[in-house]
């Protein structure tokens, strides 16, 4: 069974070895699979300027506590990726407001990837993500993604508005979107991924 920690600074510390171990998958992730270069580093950690005090972790967790996907969170009252790297990526400029959150750093273990179909852990995560977002008070998500994507989330019944022009980058390209949070995404969501109830449990409710 796989649940969602969500770590915040409040409670890092109870994580520590666990968010060790996310950033080192990261960095396996982003930097030796992906093979993204602005965030290659001299040591095994993938970290950026946005892994602040700020930052919301939602960690997938097997039921050994292994890590098998992974999400995260950051308020775009403060700094975050759309708005201080990409912000020519959403035409009208970067959406700012205590009720959006940027969501970055979407990852399921390269071992547990669907092949010919969706991932049960893609879902796990993603319903995390809504119910979260959800319990948090969090009106929106911006992201900056593969130009993929957006297709992918509205076939899950996301309501999702791409910010501006797709933009060619050297490690692939990428469109800012603005997601809604709402209790329909999530219902569509589970069903996608025959999921029943919540992801959450009343512990992780409020982080």
């Amino acid at each position: 069974m796989v649940r969602i920690a969500v770590v915040t600074w409040a409670n890092r510390k109870q994580y520590r070895v666990v968010l060790e171990r996310y950033f080192r998958i990261r960095y396996d992730i982003y930097v030796k699979r992906r093979q993204w270069r602005a965030v290659a580093r001299p040591i095994n950690i993938e970290m950026d300027a946005f892994d602040t005090e700020h930052a919301i972790y939602l960690l997938a967790l097997d039921s050994l506590g292994k890590i098998v996907g992974g999400s995260r969170l950051v308020p775009t009252l403060q700094p975050h990726l759309l708005g201080d790297v990409f912000p020519g990526l959403a035409s009208d400029g970067p959406p700012r407001a205590p009720d959006i959150f940027e969501w970055t750093r979407f990852f399921i273990s390269p071992a547990l990837r669907g092949r010919g179909g969706p991932s049960p852990v893609a879902g796990v995560v993603l319903c995390g993500l809504l119910e979260v977002a959800l319990r948090l008070g969090i009106r929106q998500i911006s992201v900056v993604c593969e130009a993929f994507w957006p297709k992918r989330l509205r076939a899950l019944g996301w309501s999702v508005a791409e910010l501006g022009d797709v933009l060619q980058h050297e490690d692939g390209d990428i469109v800012a979107l603005l997601i809604d949070v709402t209790p329909e995404a999530i219902a569509s969501t589970r069903r996608a991924y025959d999921i029943h109830g919540p992801i959450l449990s009343d512990a992780a409710a409020s982080p």
